[in-house]
């Protein structure tokens, strides 16, 4: 089908990819734009994963102070070049990232970073309330998982949904910036500091623990 001029150049206002994406995704979604921003989504979806691969050893160290001095978080936001990682586009994406740090406070940084004992824990934790509930045993493991699942969402930094925009996850924040930045983008670690709190500690990924054991040999 013919695609308009007009539908291009909205597609790509609302996501910031390029023409022949918008065009490929506007044919696919028969015109709709609506449809097309998932169907960009998806395919970013697979780009993101070939450079999720990819060495991300540059980047930057960013500094966010919250609330009038009392919450501070620094951040390292890593990119494969000191090209990108010195560009507008990289540093507003660290600052947001480090933004959303100091108002959600996540414990990890992925998924694949809760250790299996914490997980344990929790979920010995939900199973008692469900059974001190008297929830059918029959459905006790579903309201487990459930709850697993929501104590994700709430502390892990890549599943937590972005403080400027809720309808979709940190995760999901990082994936567009791969797609439109062209280079793998990811948080190695952070620290937050909150007045009066003497728990701070550096929250590494798993990925970037390796990354830079590599790099120091």
């Amino acid at each position: 089908m013919s695609i308009s001029a007009s539908q291009v150049k909205e597609l790509r206002e609302r996501t910031g990819v390029g023409i022949m994406d918008c065009k490929q995704a506007l044919q696919e979604s028969k015109g709709d734009v609506d449809e097309a921003v998932k169907v960009l989504r998806r395919m970013g979806k697979a780009k993101v994963a070939k450079k999720a691969t990819r060495e991300a050893s540059e980047g930057r160290v960013e500094a966010y102070v919250h609330l009038g001095g009392k919450i501070a978080v620094m951040l390292e936001l890593n990119c494969e070049t000191d090209f990108v990682a010195k560009s507008d586009a990289f540093i507003e994406l660290a600052r947001d990232i480090a933004m959303h740090i100091a108002a959600s406070n996540p414990r990890f940084i992925r998924r694949e970073d809760v250790d299996e004992a914490s997980i344990a824990e929790e979920r010995e934790l939900f199973r008692a309330q469900a059974e001190a509930e008297k929830k059918p045993a029959n459905i006790v493991d579903k309201i487990v998982d459930g709850k697993i699942e929501r104590h994700l969402a709430e502390n892990v930094l890549y599943e937590q949904p972005f403080v400027k925009d809720p309808d979709h996850t940190v995760g999901d924040l990082l994936a567009d910036a791969i797609q439109r930045i062209g280079e793998n983008i990811v948080v190695g670690r952070f620290v937050r500091f909150a007045l009066g709190e003497n728990d701070a500690q550096v929250v590494a990924s798993s990925r970037g623990a390796q990354q830079g054991s590599q790099e120091a040999a």
